[in-house]
């Protein structure tokens, strides 16, 4: 298997594994300790606590996550320029990754010559922006490091739409709301990303 971006969106999201807490907090440690640590930790976040694909990762802008007085929203306003054809939306920022992506803006301003209404916010060493490859293989670069086997690109936002999934009713919402955040046409795709839990099967069937 390749690493061609384009029309692998569907073929990650059911190849790539999912990751439990321990896996998640495992990788975030490690990208911190690379060049770099505050944008890589925001990489990983914005796939585990926001399920954006790779291209939206690279896509991202300032003006997206920030309120009209410069400072971080609550909500990531996702275009459909940034995202997978009409997969457009609003996903209620995560305070953690809220925190983060405020850590990064802040560098951001000190260091760089800077203009909120134009930058994207993963930029690297030569260039104001990345491209989606480029996420795709610091992904892999950062899995094969830390032994995690099967995991990809897409694994962080299998693991968003999983763990979405299976807490939304305790919140009082539906699957609607699941596929709401992660930009699906329809149910049925939202569906087929999550991942089954077989701990939860064995206890349901006693209550049958």
């Amino acid at each position: 298997f390749h690493w061609k971006y384009n029309g692998l969106d569907m073929a990650l999201g059911k190849q790539a594994k999912i990751l439990n807490k321990k896996q998640i907090d495992q990788l975030i440690w490690y990208v911190g300790t690379l060049r770099h640590p505050l944008r890589n930790e925001v990489i990983v976040m914005l796939s585990t606590r926001a399920g954006l694909r790779a291209k939206e990762i690279a896509s991202l802008t300032w003006s997206m996550i920030t309120d009209a007085d410069g400072d971080i929203a609550s909500s990531i306003h996702l275009t459909d320029k940034a995202s997978k054809g009409r997969g457009g939306r609003i996903i209620p920022l995560n305070m953690q990754l809220r925190l983060k992506l405020a850590d990064l803006l802040e560098h951001e301003q000190k260091h760089h010559r800077f203009d909120i209404a134009t930058p994207h916010v993963i930029r690297t060493e030569r260039s104001p922006k990345t491209s989606p490859q480029a996420i795709v293989n610091m992904f892999s670069s950062w899995f094969e490091d830390t032994g995690l086997i099967g995991c990809s690109s897409h694994s962080g936002r299998r693991t968003f739409i999983t763990n979405a999934a299976r807490k939304i009713s305790t919140v009082g919402g539906s699957l609607r709301d699941v596929q709401m955040m992660a930009g699906h046409s329809s149910l049925a795709v939202t569906q087929g990303y999550i991942e089954g839990d077989g701990e939860a099967r064995v206890k349901v069937v006693e209550l049958i």
